[in-house]
């Protein structure tokens, strides 16, 4: 945690950022199938699945093999051919039934992330638009595909914009606390929150990352360190509850995280604890950042009250890496995200630029 200079073949190799190992990648043409890398395993195993039909991308989205609001928006983009690429030979209504029962399914396995409805709805409006234009099934699954291919592109340009406007906020020599895993395993790009941190020592800042361990899953400790670790960041992981001492201590310059859902005045739902960290940081007059796309901000939701938030099974909290650490039989509460009030919000950082309060006019404008 102390204030001393990342070695120059850290920040050689970071500004040439390239994941470690992509989030995910299409294999093959429309009858090919999604490779995604299984994140439940990380930092131990590099391992990819082959994602071949509805069940396996649902599945995969439920129990976090594939995570992070941008990330399952790009997976659910291709879950769409997989659900509906075997009824090629139905009549249109068929097709049109068995779209709706594909969104649906995919639209229910996380509630809270907001990218993956949009994924999966624009992929449908596509869908429908070329069946009244009476379009074979089989074009129409093609262009689905190449859909699915350009959000994904999008994510990744998205990506190096949020990243290029935050990393104007930080300083010339800055530590960074983060919560969760906002990087390139949590997008189709190189992530959101840790985008600004990327582009920031690719600009030749001076740049450490302090990363809460994220409970119950450690997303902050397996996977943001893994993946900070790979591009050459200077990064220590620290407590969930130890967060405050650091910015009691001074080590902590500003904090910045990513999203699952913007509501239209600017509340934020993010990975359980993001509150406790935002609330904190105004204590100790930090700048909290929220680093996201415009396709993360829902502004059908007026405030954060009307965001649905998944919980989650109790096993995650009271044996979630095989060791028991509460007695059987105990209650569990275990929400997977919590919503932080605008208040607490200094700026949230998009790729179309930083909107400051009073949120729902600076959002409402940068939506136009």
């Amino acid at each position: 945690m102390a204030r001393s200079p990342a070695r120059s073949a850290r920040a050689g190799r970071a500004s040439a950022f390239e994941p470690a190992a992509p989030t995910m990648r299409w294999i093959g043409g429309v009858r090919g199938h999604l490779s995604l890398l299984d994140q439940t395993l990380l930092p131990a195993r590099v391992k990819y699945l082959a994602v071949r039909d509805l069940p396996a991308i649902v599945d995969a989205i439920r129990r976090l093999a594939v995570r992070g609001a941008p990330a399952i928006g790009c997976a659910a983009a291709y879950g769409m051919v997989l659900g509906v690429r075997d009824q090629v030979e139905s009549r249109p209504a068929a097709f049109r039934r068995r779209l709706a029962t594909v969104r649906a399914r995919l639209a229910e396995s996380r509630p809270t992330a907001v990218n993956l409805c949009w994924a999966i709805d624009r992929s449908r409006a596509l869908a429908e638009e070329l069946l009244a234009a009476g379009e074979p099934l089989p074009a129409v699954v093609a262009r689905l595909l190449a859909e699915a291919h350009a959000i994904r592109a999008e994510d990744e340009r998205l990506c190096i914009a949020i990243g290029e406007h935050g990393a104007r906020l930080l300083g010339n020599d800055a530590c960074v606390l983060t919560h969760c895993n906002a990087g390139a395993l949590a997008t189709g790009g190189i992530g959101t929150a840790l985008a600004v941190v990327y582009r920031a020592v690719a600009g030749g800042k001076r740049i450490r990352v302090l990363a809460d361990e994220t409970r119950p899953l450690l997303q902050g400790a397996r996977l943001t360190c893994w993946e900070l670790q790979q591009a050459g960041i200077e990064v220590t992981v620290i407590c969930d509850n130890a967060s405050a001492s650091a910015m009691q201590r001074g080590v902590v310059d500003c904090v910045v995280v990513g999203a699952d859902r913007i509501a239209a005045n600017g509340d934020v739902a993010n990975k359980i604890g993001t509150y406790g960290v935002a609330v904190l940081a105004r204590a100790h007059r930090i700048p909290f950042y929220v680093a996201a796309p415009t396709t993360t901000i829902d502004i059908a939701t007026a405030t954060g009250a009307g965001i649905p938030i998944e919980e989650r099974r109790a096993e995650e909290v009271v044996a979630g890496f095989g060791a028991r650490t509460a007695p059987r039989g105990v209650d569990v509460w275990n929400p997977a995200f919590d919503v932080t009030p605008a208040k607490y919000v200094t700026a949230i950082i998009t790729e179309r630029g930083v909107v400051r309060p009073p949120y729902r006019r600076g959002i409402a404008a940068i939506l136009r």
